[in-house]
């Protein structure tokens, strides 16, 4: 059975099983919807909306276009994403503009949209779409919904300008990017190699890579997350 070019092969050796990213998007966004509601986080405005789009449009052309034209002047390395940090720095500027659930995965949406239209074409999808959405998205969505809607600090009241409850603040800015930024070097590796390639092309899943990149994204995704934050 193949549909759009997605071979939706389940049986290549070592791929993660396919129940069990099922079971990850199903809690994943149960738990921000929970959590969201809980905490009585509001709905999107329409500048809300104009932020996430800018922000989307903006990632697509630094990843292809700009962070493509840099990192020809760098070495091909798992450790230098110049393209992706970008993108990566371009979403936390909107996520704490906006700070609401939702931001993450409409960001990613956009971006998934618009990289098809641009520069990807549209074979493969939906899945290159639930893979950025659900992963990526995701993560910075539980991550907005933990910090209740004040995510790096904005919104916190810091007990009248007091040196503790600045330094507690910067503190927890510091540890929310560092958290982003390990969360953010899980999907490729893990997610996109281990399951969503050979479920599209029946690619061959190899785990030392998927080890060896995970371990290489995560110094510079946490130094970004920390600079965005």
């Amino acid at each position: 059975m193949a549909f759009n070019g997605i071979k939706f092969d389940t049986s290549v050796p070592g791929m993660v099983p396919w129940e069990i990213v099922t079971i990850y998007f199903i809690v994943g966004l149960a738990i921000l919807f929970y959590f969201a509601r809980r905490f009585g986080l509001k709905s999107f405005t329409t500048i809300d909306l104009v932020y996430i789009a800018v922000g989307a449009a903006f990632s697509v052309v630094w990843e292809f276009y700009i962070g493509s034209f840099i990192g020809r002047f760098l070495p091909s390395t798992p450790f230098i994403g110049v393209g992706f940090w970008g993108r990566m720095f371009i979403l936390l500027v909107v996520a704490a503009l906006v700070r609401k659930p939702g931001t993450g995965i409409l960001s990613l949406l956009i971006f998934n949209i618009l990289s098809d239209l641009f520069f990807y074409g549209f074979g493969g999808e939906p899945m290159y779409t639930i893979y950025e959405a659900l992963t990526y998205g995701l993560f910075l969505d539980l991550v907005i919904v933990a910090s209740r809607g004040k995510l790096f600090g904005i919104g916190y009241k810091s007990g009248n300008g007091s040196s503790v409850a600045t330094r507690t603040v910067v503190g927890l800015t510091i540890l929310e990017g560092v958290i982003i930024g390990i969360l953010f070097a899980i999907p490729d590796p893990i997610f996109y190699l281990g399951f969503f390639r050979p479920l599209i092309s029946g690619a061959i899943v190899n785990w030392a890579t998927i080890q060896f990149d995970f371990l290489a994204f995560i110094p510079g995704d946490v130094i970004i997350g920390i600079l965005g934050a």
